[in-house]
């Protein structure tokens, strides 16, 4: 089930999360983690807060492309997980790419994030 389906409601932590990333906010973004957290990305793991900021961090101003994103869909396939569908538009070789972040949810923050 997609979003443009039936409207799916994310968790706080990622909502925020995700308007941060896009705002380019590595500190708002970084808060809506647990202490524990990890991040999977491009076969890379990030364990623990200090690593992801720097992952955020490099991901909004390390790459030497620029892009912009839309949320395509959403999906719930169980009570602790969302998926969420991001179309990435940008001067990257090929220009575009569709992207799914997989977030886990515990606690009230975001305790693993595979972006794939």
């Amino acid at each position: 089930m997609t979003s443009s389906e039936h409207p799916i409601s994310v968790p706080l932590p990622i909502r925020t999360f995700l308007d941060a990333h896009e705002a380019g906010d590595a500190q708002a973004a970084i808060d809506c983690f647990s202490p524990d957290a990890v991040v999977t990305d491009q076969g890379q793991t990030f364990r623990g807060t200090d690593a992801i900021l720097r992952f955020v961090r490099d991901a909004g101003s390390g790459s030497e492309y620029t892009y912009t994103s839309e949320e395509t869909g959403t999906e719930r396939p169980d009570h602790d997980h969302w998926v969420v569908a991001i179309r990435l538009v940008g001067d990257f070789p090929g220009g575009v790419a569709d992207v799914r972040y997989r977030f886990t949810v515990g606690d009230d923050a975001i305790t693993e994030l595979h972006i794939g």
